[in-house]
């Protein structure tokens, strides 16, 4: 019987040491859990299932399960746009020619057909969009990169928030000439985009009436009147202000305004007709073929004000803009992954999705830091990363393997001796076996 405890010492030692040799081959590997083996110790029962008592003594040692330990490594960056790594509980959920898998090894490629995969060709999952660009939550699906050129908006809204210097006389030549710095006190541009992605510059000059709280703005596209691009007269709006400085939008009467722009009826302006020009092979100013945006172009200025500090933009936004190519792409933590394009725009084409299980412990590796789902590990819980128990996304990221090389070096010391020991076990039952046969 000795024979048989040392031997299941022996095997268990060996054990051990195969489980530390894998934790300590696999501490580079992406996304690895390290292992440890759990023994229990084995006694003898009687034919009707009970051991022998006080007296009974144990047969040896098994090994009672190789459990892997899911706490998270040390998360580094890469740089590489579709590395990710979950920050907290969860698994990327892979489709595999069919079969589910799970891992937490996050290097992502993508594949000829713009498909999001790892280095084995398995699918990455999350949710796609819809043709308004609006994340498809509850629906899985490849997550595919969209790489055609993003189509051009023409511009339908601008905001400004501008001040005029209050202490600023009327100009010193008149009539206004763009050309005569000295025939306006301010002026800045903006761009605004066509149907087809084409720039114009939107100019706009402000004049001080004689009165202290009155203004004229003028305002082209491109130099030219916006409605008559063979014009170069300006549009010219009225800018009445309060005596706290603000922009009297009480005093702009809603409807158009003959020669200027018209006025919604939330107090902004509205740039109607406008017909997108360029310059022709005769060097003739005429219309480009584009059309503006069919509402015309909103011009939000409710911010304006007149206080006694330098004339001054101080904020600028319009909602238009040229077409784009795809420049790079971003994963935020919420799973969100972003085409940038060389406009500057960006768009959500898809949204990586998490998996948890309620009992980690029972998925089944099936290599290349794989898990697969089985009884013991219950069905998964899919959701969008940061939302409930399921962790964050870090973009451009990638989690090392979580082995602890020093620990592991310990308990190869450990298994070592353990083994020695047990070998001990096996050479002195086989000395006293040769002392009872001589003694026979």
């Amino acid at each position: 019987m000795s024979y048989n405890i040392g031997l299941s010492g022996l095997n268990a030692a060996n054990k051990a040491l195969n489980v530390t040799g894998n934790n300590i081959a696999n501490v580079a590997t992406t996304g690895f859990k390290s292992s440890r083996a759990e023994f229990a110790d084995q006694y003898s029962s009687s034919i009707r299932g009970t051991s022998a008592g006080r007296t009974s003594i144990g047969t040896g040692v098994r090994t009672a399960a190789i459990s892997q330990q899911f706490s998270s490594g040390n998360i580094n960056g890469t740089g590489q746009a579709l590395d990710m790594a979950i920050d907290g509980n969860g698994f990327f959920a892979l489709n595999d020619n069919g079969s589910k898998i799970y891992t937490r090894a996050g290097a992502f490629y993508s594949d000829k057909q713009g498909f999001v995969v790892n280095a084995g060709g398995a699918n990455l999952q999350g949710y796609g969009v819809d043709e308004n660009g609006q994340v498809v939550q509850g629906v899985l699906t490849n997550l595919q990169i969209d790489t055609a050129n993003l189509t051009p908006k023409a511009t339908s809204k601008i905001v400004q928030t501008v001040n005029l210097k209050s202490s600023d006389g009327a100009p010193t030549v008149t009539p206004f000439d763009p050309a005569d710095v000295k025939s306006y006190n301010f002026t800045f541009s903006s761009d605004v985009y066509d149907s087809q992605g084409n720039a114009h510059q939107l100019n706009q000059y402000f004049i001080k009436d004689d009165t202290s709280n009155s203004w004229k703005m003028y305002t082209t596209i491109d130099g030219r009147n916006p409605q008559d691009p063979t014009s170069t007269q300006p549009l010219i709006n009225d800018l009445p202000f309060k005596s706290d400085g603000t922009l009297n939008a009480d005093a702009l009467t809603p409807g158009p305004v003959a020669g200027g722009l018209s006025i919604n009826a939330n107090k902004t302006f509205n740039l109607d007709n406008w017909i997108p020009a360029q310059k022709n092979a005769a060097g003739q100013w005429s219309a480009n073929g584009a059309n503006a945006n069919p509402g015309g172009v909103s011009l939000d200025m409710l911010g304006m004000t007149q206080y006694n500090a330098a004339s001054a933009v101080t904020a600028k936004d319009q909602d238009g803009f040229a077409t784009g190519e795809l420049s790079s792409l971003s994963v935020d933590k919420g799973g969100f992954l972003f085409a940038n394009f060389t406009n500057g725009q960006n768009k959500v084409i898809g949204q990586v999705a998490i998996a948890s299980f309620s009992n980690m412990q029972g998925l089944t590796p099936i290599g290349g830091t794989n898990w697969q789902e089985s009884f013991s590990s219950g069905v998964p819980v899919i959701g969008a990363p940061d939302t409930g128990t399921l962790g964050q996304i870090a973009g451009a990221s990638l989690e090392d393997s979580n082995v602890d090389l020093t620990g592991e070096l310990v308990n190869l010391i450990k298994a070592q001796s353990n083994y020695q020991a047990n070998a001990k076990t096996i050479s002195t039952e086989s000395t006293i076996m040769q002392t009872i046969i001589q003694m026979s």
